[in-house]
């Protein structure tokens, strides 16, 4: 800040008192790290391989709906009930706009990852609305400053 700013006409300071360079802080956006990088991308495939698994091989497949309709007890079946449960209640949506607007409010990478993969679930299953939103704010997330370490 100069003296002529509009921050220093109304502190009370010395006559010729100018600030220091180095009392202006100066926050950096938040970065991630190639390794972090890595880790995202790998999530990130993952989750939308096993999201398109559950999708076109459980949910879709009829003679897997039909097997599991006649009272078949496999684990399969049971996670298409519980994917089908969820993507009916826009679960996987809310949880990633949840995730993302904390993401906003104080980005890290464990809320990133968190966010990914509501949002990457999301996507698949039907809830693109509410995860598209999720996701547009976990890119906005960048824009922000790194929180402080100690």
């Amino acid at each position: 800040m100069r003296n002529g700013s509009l921050a220093g006409r109304f502190l009370l300071r010395p006559a010729g008192f100018t600030w220091p360079e180095n009392t202006l802080m100066k926050k950096t956006p938040f970065r991630l790290t190639p390794y972090q990088v890595q880790w995202l991308l790998v999530v990130g495939f993952l989750t939308v391989g096993y999201a398109l698994y559950l999708r076109y091989l459980a949910i879709e497949f009829s003679s897997v709906a039909l097997a599991c309709a006649a009272g078949l007890h496999t684990m399969l079946c049971k996670t298409r009930i519980l994917a089908t449960y969820l993507f009916q209640n826009s679960v996987f949506g809310a949880v990633a706009l949840i995730v993302a607007v904390l993401h906003v409010i104080r980005p890290s990478i464990v809320l990133l990852t968190g966010g990914l993969i509501a949002a990457g679930f999301g996507i698949v299953l039907y809830n693109v609305a509410l995860s598209g939103l999720a996701i547009g704010l976990l890119i906005l997330g960048f824009a922000r400053p790194a929180p402080a370490t100690a």
